[in-house]
């Protein structure tokens, strides 16, 4: 049997297949060596206690984070103690995303979740990459920086009221709470980004709309156009381009790109390429 991870900064999606078939599935909290120690990590797999860790011949870890050699040994180590007896991989959330979509054959694999990233892909390995930087410097196009960028003009009263209203009544938080968990508290980009859900209630409205349509154009133009996407074809995965599909469509189409498939999940591509 197989157990397959694939996780973002928020959510770690865990899937226990047999031939393709299936047999367990579980979302825990979001695994990132970057901002979590081994104990936070450890935690977070002791909830698989459902499953036979005998059991088990290949783990294959997809992860935000783990594009370096470091950060994929710290996984590696906790996944260690609970898999002793099974071929442990590590890799990228970035290749988890191109050999889902992708397959083995070439093209442009996007993500566009909390956070945001792109590559080609060769069939075999990631090619060419351009650096997502993180949600302070870059990440263009992802639900923290839309959350961001949507707070930021929110507590600057950059929107009509109606919407900030409406924001306050959802929410029940403060300006002040906000600052603390932004400048005070872990995960600010978890918590930035949980703020699309609003924004997706009110997609209608124009200054909503152009808003997530913007930051698509600044992931487009910042990194799809580095990479050959007259070429080949470009997919998307995760929550941001799935919620958001018909925006991202129509981003694409002003920038004369054809998305070949946007997914909400590498998962099911995942269990394809690894049966």
């Amino acid at each position: 049997m197989k157990l397959i991870a694939d996780s973002g900064s928020t959510q770690c999606d865990w899937v226990l297949s047999n031939n393709g078939e299936i047999i367990y599935r579980k979302a825990t909290k979001g695994i990132n060596p970057f901002f979590q120690a081994k104990e936070d990590i450890s935690m977070i797999v002791s909830e698989l206690s459902e499953i036979n860790f005998q059991n088990i011949e290949y783990v294959y870890f997809y992860g935000a984070g783990c594009a370096f050699p470091d950060k994929k040994e710290i996984i590696k180590n906790v996944l260690s103690e609970y898999f002793p007896d099974s071929n442990i991989e590590i890799e990228s959330d970035l290749l988890a995303a191109a050999r889902s979509l992708c397959g083995k054959e070439p093209g442009i694999a996007c993500i566009l979740g909390t956070g945001s990233n792109s590559c080609f892909y060769n069939g075999k390995e990631i090619e060419k990459n351009v650096s997502p930087l993180g949600y302070i410097l870059g990440d263009e196009g992802s639900g923290a920086v839309i959350g961001k960028i949507f707070i930021g003009n929110l507590l600057k009263n950059q929107y009509p009221e109606y919407l900030s209203d409406a924001f306050f009544t959802y929410y029940k938080t403060t300006n002040k709470e906000i600052m603390d968990a932004v400048y005070r508290k872990p995960f600010p980009n978890r918590y930035l980004a949980q703020f699309t859900r609003f924004l997706a209630l009110h997609v209608s409205k124009p200054v909503v709309y152009d808003l997530i349509f913007n930051a698509f154009v600044g992931f487009i133009n910042k990194n799809v156009i580095q990479y050959d996407y007259k070429t080949y074809p470009v997919y998307f995965t995760g929550s941001i381009a799935f919620h958001f599909e018909d925006i991202l469509r129509n981003t694409c189409m002003a920038s004369g790109i054809l998305p070949a498939e946007i997914t909400k999940s590498p998962m099911n591509g995942l269990i394809e390429f690894h049966q």
